[in-house]
């Protein structure tokens, strides 16, 4: 670990290490099936197109909330998304002022073409493990998606990890 990021125990030092060595491999895997798909988006933009996939439409302060950006990345995020057709704007019925941003058709089919994208290449990295492995790293993960209350599919309800019940349209 870097000077000044100990957590007081061995065991936990090697076990942040190992998550943080995991999950740059799964981010690298990401980028991989994006930069695959032509589509000239980021990966932030991506994350923000998964984000209005699995929670539904948002106003744009909690689509900021939600990807643990400052509300004028996210506005910066979205023109882009916008201009290149991924994401669609529409009026908020109780709120004449606010809008709600909408994944549209062709932002929707991007990302499932990502999606599966890296689901064959996990699918070829699990053939590596062994039957014991692949149960244990699913497992893990698992944990690890539920305390950030990554959501297991689109109309899960999530606890949310400061308790707030959300439901994923």
């Amino acid at each position: 670990m870097s000077p000044g990021t100990s957590s007081g125990s061995p065991e936990n030092d090697a076990l942040v290490e190992a998550v943080v060595r995991g999950s740059r491999a799964l981010v690298a895997i990401t980028a991989r099936s994006l930069a695959g798909g032509g589509d000239d988006v980021t990966l932030p933009q991506y994350r923000l197109l998964v984000v209005l996939t699995t929670r539904g439409p948002q106003r744009l302060r909690d689509l900021a909330v939600n990807l643990g950006v400052n509300p004028s990345t996210a506005t910066r995020m979205c023109d882009r998304l916008h201009r290149k057709g991924l994401l669609t704007r529409r009026p908020v019925p109780d709120d004449r002022r606010a809008v709600e941003l909408v994944i549209s058709d062709d932002g929707r089919a991007m990302v499932e073409r990502v999606l599966e994208q890296r689901r064959a290449e996990v699918g070829r990295l699990l053939t590596t493990l062994t039957p014991e492995q692949r149960v244990r790293a699913a497992e893990g993960l698992q944990i690890l998606a539920e305390a950030t209350g990554e959501p297991a599919r689109q109309g899960d309800v999530v606890e949310s990890p400061v308790g707030e019940a959300d439901v994923h349209a």
